[in-house]
């Protein structure tokens, strides 16, 4: 039995792109990701930038938490201040 050159690569790919949105971010939490960064070095807290209608209207309170274990956010603000904004998201009433 033979097998055509390709079709196994294309049925590798076709399942890769079926399951991609499950690693991919949304370009909205990449907006907000700089912009929770960007006021933070502005020297805003974070408990009020994550208050802002910016980051209220784009990200829902699961994926502002999501936000909150990001790579570059870990690395911008201090731990004890994620663990704060972290446990506010999870008390506040809007969701």
């Amino acid at each position: 039995m033979r097998f055509t050159p390709g079709i196994q690569s294309r049925n590798v790919s076709a399942f890769k792109n079926l399951f991609s949105f499950l690693f991919q971010r949304s370009s909205a939490e990449e907006h907000v990701a700089r912009y929770v960064i960007r006021e933070h070095d502005r020297g805003r807290g974070l408990d009020e930038i994550l208050q802002d209608r910016y980051v209220q209207n784009r990200l829902s309170p699961e994926q502002q938490k999501r936000l909150l274990d990001r790579p570059e956010i870990m690395e911008a603000i201090s731990s004890d201040m994620l663990e704060t904004a972290k446990s506010s998201i999870a008390a506040s009433p809007s969701g």
